[in-house]
């Protein structure tokens, strides 16, 4: 079996008090049941907004810049994800399909090495 990404993507002014209310909490707390019962979960956690990131980057003499912020300039960030161990793509992408409808927001699937 394969591990797999499922990251939900927010975009960059997302406000969780504004987007997300009890039915979509219900919902998500549902998926994650469902995923825990079909024993395909490894971990789930979700992310503080992008602007509370720090980014560190190597320097030439052994030294790190750091900044505040996301690495990338993004208008969408993760905002949250799922570890999941499935048997193959197509079951990866069901999960990923059911994770798009229970946050109300696009997911990205991608398998682990």
């Amino acid at each position: 079996m394969t591990q797999y990404l499922v990251a939900i993507h927010h975009p960059d002014d997302y406000d969780p008090s504004i987007a997300e209310d009890e039915a979509m909490s219900r919902e998500v707390d549902a998926l994650n049941d469902e995923m825990k019962a079909a024993g395909v979960r490894i971990f789930v956690g979700g992310l503080h907004p992008a602007s509370s990131a720090m980014s560190l980057r190597a320097q030439p003499d052994g030294q790190f810049l750091v900044t505040p912020g996301p690495y990338l300039e993004s208008k969408e960030h993760v905002g949250g994800f799922w570890v999941l161990e499935a048997a193959d793509r197509d079951e990866a992408l069901l999960w990923g399909r059911k994770a798009a409808i229970a946050c109300r927001a696009p997911v990205e699937v991608r398998p682990f090495h």
